[in-house]
């Protein structure tokens, strides 16, 4: 797939369409296993971050961007599986890459992921959610630092 993702992110979308069905969603709440514990102030006090509103599970994120390289930082419940795999996704995915690819991510990012007939739509929408978050955060810095 030819497209304008962060190399981070495409791999990510790339394996999870390498596997089928019901083990896309086996897959997802993998990767939510993987989301790394918020830095300070965020873990103490996750309303120094954004709330994501999309989602019904309390999902918050914050983006930073030094040297125009940005990177996500999530909160998101062990009980909302899906909704930690897809915060763990976008930081993941996101993470490292510089200001430019993140802003190009396409909008609708999150239907590329072949879950739809997994999960409702709501927890897409909440996944769109945090990724429009991710890059108005990403803009505004811009605008802060230049």
């Amino acid at each position: 797939m030819t497209d304008t993702l962060p190399p981070a992110l495409a791999e990510i979308r790339d394996d999870i369409l390498s596997v089928e069905g019901a083990d896309r969603l086996h897959m997802l709440v993998e990767i939510g296993d993987e989301l790394p514990p918020a830095p300070e102030p965020y873990a103490s006090d996750p309303s120094q971050a954004e709330r994501v509103t999309e989602c019904q599970s309390p999902v918050f994120i914050a983006i930073e961007v030094v040297d125009d390289i940005v990177t996500m930082h999530a909160i998101a419940p062990a009980e909302a599986p899906t909704t930690r795999g897809f915060a763990t996704i976008l930081a993941q995915g996101i993470s490292g890459a510089p200001r430019a690819q993140v802003l190009a991510i396409p909008d609708d990012f999150p239907t590329t992921l072949g879950l739809g007939a997994l999960v409702s739509p709501l927890r897409i929408s909440g996944m769109v959610g945090m990724l429009r978050r991710a890059k108005r955060q990403v803009a505004a810095q811009a605008q802060v630092t230049g």
